[in-house]
């Protein structure tokens, strides 16, 4: 995930995948009993009979493992024992922990407390393995019960396995990878976070692999004033006021919000030598600027601008500008 990507060459972890089918081919075909009977197990390719470079149970494992860094040699395979749709073809995945770590004693630490109320660090990982469906295969056959298939397709030159799978998705990201957070004795307030994530998609229909990348810059900044006096003196009415006495209970609340966003995706395919091909990605640029001034508890009114800036890297896209402002007043009647 933190590797070189480049989005015109072919990345050395896609080569890796590539070079993985031959090693998970092979521990198949070892695996299988059927294969003891076959007159030559292994092709002068280097891929085991029944499991070329394109079958699903070698394409799956070869995928998981250059892109989670695990070895190939022991990398655990797709389940096909228990013919049973209901059964998990990749219970033998263990999947990585999710985390997310927030540290606040800093606003602790003698000294600190004399300036900041408050100060957050966050860090955050979420990775998922999913697919987006899967049947099972009505040629399916294990004649002689060895939980293995044994309906070799003169077709594709395979095994038949019990369960196809179309596609499958590996989704990881740093929401965030470090942000901060910080609130200060006189009502300033201060954000930074960078975010990284990735999106891998294999078909195993067409054999091709989408790539996404991403990262995210955001800062931001705000400062809140109370008790705001009104000019010349004026009172509010008693049902906008505090405990109807007439006297403010007001505050305003200024932020800026400003970030840049990266995003390139890739398609790889696994066909012949392998080809790279950008298929989009942009750079987006967000500001956001916002007056909340709060005349009571029953009044509100907002000050608000928002422009999203879209720079394409692809030329059959345009460029896109959003921007949207106004000003919004919410009263509340309610008792």
């Amino acid at each position: 995930m933190f590797g070189k990507f480049n989005p015109n060459v072919i990345s050395t972890t896609f080569q890796k995948f590539s070079d993985y089918r031959q090693i998970i081919s092979r521990r198949l075909g070892v695996s299988n009993k059927y294969n003891n009977t076959v007159a030559q197990p292994v092709g002068p390719d280097g891929y085991a009979y029944g499991y070329n470079r394109y079958a699903t149970d070698v394409l799956i494992p070869a995928f998981v493992a250059a892109y989670s860094g695990k070895d190939p040699s022991k990398i655990k395979l797709i389940d096909q024992a228990n013919p049973n749709i209901k059964s998990n073809p990749y219970k033998n995945f263990i999947p990585k922990p999710n985390w997310k770590l927030d540290y606040t004693g800093l606003s602790r630490i003698k000294g600190l407390d004399k300036i900041f109320t408050s100060i957050t660090i966050s860090h955050a990982y979420n990775g998922s393995l999913s697919m987006n469906g899967f049947t099972s295969a009505l040629f399916y056959a294990d004649s002689l019960r060895y939980s293995s298939p044994s309906f070799y397709d003169t077709l594709s030159k395979n095994y038949v396995p019990y369960f196809l799978v179309p596609n499958i998705t590996i989704t990881e990201q740093f929401a965030p990878l470090f942000g901060i957070d910080v609130s200060l004795k006189n009502q300033m307030q201060f954000k930074v976070s960078y975010i990284k994530q990735r999106t891998l998609s294999l078909s195993l229909v067409d054999f091709q692999l989408s790539e996404t990348h991403s990262t995210e810059f955001t800062i931001g900044a705000g400062y809140r004033k109370r008790g705001l006096k009104l000019f010349g003196g004026l009172k509010l009415p008693k049902f906008l006021s505090k405990g109807g006495s007439g006297k403010l209970d007001n505050e305003i609340n200024f932020r800026l919000d400003m970030s840049v966003r990266d995003n390139v995706t890739v398609n790889t395919t696994l066909l012949q030598s392998g080809t790279t091909l950008p298929t989009g990605g942009s750079k987006e640029i967000s500001i956001s600027p916002t007056i909340d001034y709060y005349l009571s508890s029953r009044v509100n009114l907002k000050l608000y601008f928002d422009q999203r800036r879209v720079i394409p890297y692809i030329s059959s896209s345009a460029p896109i500008t959003n921007t949207k402002a106004g000003i919004a007043l919410r009263i509340s009647l309610a008792q």
